[in-house]
């Protein structure tokens, strides 16, 4: 069974190099593992992937040794730890306004005694029924993670019980949707919501993170303590690529 980097990097106090992956690409998870990132997130919340591909992309993952951390469609507590059994390292869940929502994830992601997770050990995570079941749940527990997204200004007033709840390994700040609705209620800026998760993460001792907007961006909130730091995906990428390459064709 193999530990997650994020995890690692946590426990050590270093920055996750994160990347985003929205289509099935399994030749974007080699180079990013190659290129020395993390994690990547796949985000299924906004984008289709049948079954058969999570677990193409999972099995990908652990050929290169690079984590995912899926967002999933669903809450539904079977359906969550599913995507574990298949080879995630760890779940990111959109829209985590309360600290009871956040203990009802800790529930469906976590064996006991932290929550109540059903027990196969027969997939991927567990290479296939390999190993002994409290080994596997032991495991489990310390190697797959569990990251709460901070998107309504809610969850931002809630942040601190949030960042309480054990078996919350990250609190994630959605700033599109979090954004979006502070400039509509006109609570508090987006700079005053990150400097309050900050705050709340660093009381509690979590680790706390999202999308950044350059490198400068990146460099403020690492320097506010953030560790997940997400940057990259296939779409820039491409967008990047296709406006450069296409100048060369009025070269010839």
């Amino acid at each position: 069974m193999r530990k997650s980097k994020t995890l690692a990097r946590i426990r050590a106090g270093e920055p996750i190099r994160t990347c985003v992956l929205g289509h099935y690409i399994p030749a974007y998870i080699c180079h990013a593992a190659r290129n020395g990132y993390d994690c990547i997130w796949i985000d299924m919340e906004h984008r289709a992937f049948t079954i058969y591909q999570v677990q193409a992309m999972a099995a990908y993952a652990h050929l290169y040794d690079i984590d995912l951390m899926m967002r999933p469609p669903t809450l539904e507590a079977t359906g969550l730890y599913r995507y574990l059994e298949e080879g995630a390292s760890g779940l990111l869940i959109p829209f985590v306004s309360t600290a009871e929502k956040a203990e009802m994830l800790v529930k469906s992601t976590k064996f006991p005694p932290l929550g109540e997770r059903g027990l196969d050990n027969a997939g991927l995570d567990s290479d296939f029924h390999l190993h002994d079941a409290d080994e596997y749940v032991a495991w489990a527990n310390r190697e797959t993670f569990l990251a709460v997204q901070i998107e309504t200004p809610e969850a931002v007033h809630n942040v601190e019980a949030i960042a309480a709840t054990e078996g919350v390994d990250i609190v994630f700040v959605g700033p599109g949707d979090l954004g979006l609705r502070l400039r509509q209620s006109g609570e508090m800026t987006l700079d005053e919501a990150y400097e309050k998760v900050a705050a709340a993460c660093k009381k509690h001792n979590k680790a706390w993170g999202g999308p950044m907007i350059g490198f400068d961006d990146m460099k403020k909130q690492r320097e506010m303590g953030a560790q997940l730091l997400v940057h990259s995906a296939e779409f820039a990428s491409w967008k990047s690529a296709l406006e450069q390459n296409v100048k060369g064709f009025d070269k010839v």
